[in-house]
């Protein structure tokens, strides 16, 4: 299962974490735990992540909430593109997953 791309907004569509990549990343997750849970699976299902961030120097500070999220040991293959814009300025990162959940 592909997740649209997931953004730093809440359950209500606003922004948490202005210019705070931690904070962004940290609701990122969020949001993708919650979809993932909704459908059944875990964050162990996540067998890809696409990453989109206009500032790629920080990407340990990114890495440092993923790995609050996922199976460090075994994690899923991954892709980071440094963009020049997302979809609102505010918005610092844009992550999508696909997950594989089995049937139950």
């Amino acid at each position: 299962r592909k997740l649209s791309g997931q953004v730093p907004l809440d359950s209500k569509g606003n922004l948490v974490g202005k210019d705070d990549l931690s904070k962004q990343t940290e609701q990122v997750f969020l949001n993708i735990k919650n979809i993932i849970s909704d459908l059944g699976g875990t964050m162990d299902n996540i067998v890809k992540l696409g990453l989109y961030m206009v500032d790629v120097s920080q990407v340990q500070t990114f890495r440092d909430i993923r790995n609050k999220f996922i199976d460090i040991k075994n994690p899923p293959a991954s892709t980071l593109v440094q963009v020049s814009k997302l979809f609102r300025d505010d918005v610092l990162l844009e992550v999508e997953a696909t997950a594989i959940i089995p049937k139950k």
